[in-house]
């Protein structure tokens, strides 16, 4: 059996092999990294601590109601007063929730951006590559 001769397209074929595994794995890694951070902020866990924050505020909101109508336990304006700080902390917990959702969306819109950039290069150095070569034909 004869042994075939490496060949420059084998090389370059090779080299591109290895380059585009080397995109790969940047990609996977990119993805695993862009999987933890959606985890982080809005993720199945982070929706039970909502959920459950939900309605911890909905029942103690109903909760002092219900004791106020029936039992009169504090004056009204009293039970008014807790009710508005009860809102305002729910008002300022989805606030912080908002915020996290729009510091994600800046870094995704960010990447985004540099990536475009990293292309516009790639695609003017191909361009500058293939005008010489098209002028000397």
């Amino acid at each position: 059996m004869k042994k075939r001769k490496v060949t420059e397209f084998d090389q370059a074929t090779e080299e591109r092999r290895e380059h585009i595994l080397e995109e790969i794995n940047e990609y996977e890694t990119e993805r695993d990294r862009l999987k933890h951070m959606l985890g982080k902020i809005g993720g199945r866990q982070y929706n039970r601590i909502d959920t459950v924050i939900n309605i911890v505020f909905f029942a103690l909101l109903i909760g002092l109601l219900v004791v106020q109508a029936t039992f009169h336990v504090m004056s009204t304006l009293l039970s008014i007063e807790m009710g508005v700080l009860l809102v305002s902390l729910k008002i300022i917990w989805m606030i912080q929730a908002q915020e996290r959702v729009n510091h994600f969306q800046f870094w995704v819109l960010n990447s985004i951006e540099f990536r475009v950039n990293d292309i516009d290069k790639r695609i003017r150095r191909i361009e500058r590559a293939v005008t010489p070569a098209e002028d000397g034909k």
